[in-house]
């Protein structure tokens, strides 16, 4: 089993561990496998294709991953889109549950936890099913959305409504296997299936990809899995990074903004992107590293501008929710800076199916 140390005192850590037991830092692999185009499945359509570079055995699957990438314009700005909401519970989510939960099976785990405000909850639900685990989430009183409440149970799913969400699932975490997607190595190490989709989709790497960031798992996935390809000698830069938050919330944009290594804490207000409502990232120091060294950037959005560019991609076939939509919000201060040729692609997180008929 592949070794996994802190990232913060270097203590090794076990198979089920979520976060350091000496000092509370979080945990990444020592070394993974590297990257070989060679040893590519080309007969599977999902992201297991790539599982000689994934130190996780496939157990089971809902054919997760190898999403379309899609020219688009909107506004005379051109992109691609990584359609990241068309994964089998409607987020980029499933890539990082399916690793980590396929692990969890390795390790005879039979109940999970894991804290969400929706996604991330019907990811675990999902896929504990079929792993034939049971699933606990528990969601912030205050903010959860109602029908990501629904399809967390539609699932299988049992839910725990808390004021003090954070602090309930990390005493709950002493007794069960958290399958954390803000903590677990193992999420974000299937989050980087992403990019290598983008780069055979592609046939190359993009100059720049932009991602929503709450605890930044897609976002650091993208760095990771671009890193592995250059690493491999198959693309000549890893592409600038482009951290997209709420005006809201947005501590890694005030840390960037800042030169800071790690975001400071501070008072969340309210945003219309509830998939990133994150006032502390777990792995904020990392997220901040990716930008420093790809020549990124962190960018804020209004509500009123992410709302506008959900509507405006809602009537060009693209459904997308409103987390996912600070992404094209973000796209006319992007192009400033990256250029108009500069090949961009925007990840579009989370399915706008899941909040028709919410209220406004």
């Amino acid at each position: 089993m592949t070794q996994i140390l802190c990232n913060r005192c270097a203590a090794p850590a076990g198979p089920l561990e979520w976060r350091c037991d000496h000092c509370g830092g979080s945990l990444d692999f020592v070394e993974l496998p590297p990257f070989d185009p060679a040893r590519i499945d080309r007969r599977d359509f999902s992201l297991w294709r790539y599982r000689a570079m994934l130190p996780v055995k496939r157990r089971f699957s809902l054919g997760e991953g190898k999403t379309p990438l899609v020219p688009a314009e909107l506004d005379g700005a051109r992109f691609h889109a990584k359609l990241e909401y068309l994964n089998p519970t409607g987020s980029f989510k499933d890539r990082g549950t399916t690793t980590l939960l396929n692990h969890f099976a390795a390790c005879g785990v039979r109940e999970a936890i894991d804290n969400s405000s929706g996604n991330a909850g019907a990811s675990l639900a999902a896929y504990a099913g079929v792993g034939g685990m049971s699933a606990t989430v528990f969601v912030p009183a205050a903010t959860a959305v109602e029908s990501k409440k629904r399809l967390i149970r539609s699932f299988g799913g049992h839910i725990i409504e808390s004021r003090d969400y954070l602090t309930d699932v990390y005493a709950a975490a002493e007794r069960t296997a958290y399958a954390s997607h803000a903590w677990s190595p193992y999420f974000v190490l299937g989050q980087q299936t992403a990019a290598w989709e983008t780069w055979e989709q592609l046939g190359r790497a993009p100059d720049a990809v932009a991602t929503p960031v709450g605890h930044g798992g897609l976002f650091l996935g993208f760095y990771r899995g671009f890193k592995a390809l250059h690493e491999a000698g198959l693309i000549e830069r890893i592409p600038r990074m482009i951290a997209l938050q709420s005006a809201g919330v947005d501590p890694i944009v005030r840390a960037w903004e800042a030169k800071a290594d790690a975001p400071a804490p501070l008072d969340p207000g309210p945003s219309v992107a509830d998939g990133i409502l994150v006032d502390a990232p777990v792995r904020g120091p990392a997220i901040l590293r990716a930008l420093y060294e790809t020549e990124g950037f962190a960018l804020r959005l209004s509500d009123g501008a992410i709302l506008a560019a959900q509507e405006r991609l809602h009537k060009r076939g693209l459904m997308i929710e409103a987390t996912s939509a600070v992404t094209a919000a973000a796209l006319p201060q992007i192009r400033q800076e990256i250029g108009a040729e500069a090949t961009l692609v925007l990840a579009f997180t989370g399915s706008g199916l899941k909040s028709i008929g919410d209220p406004a």
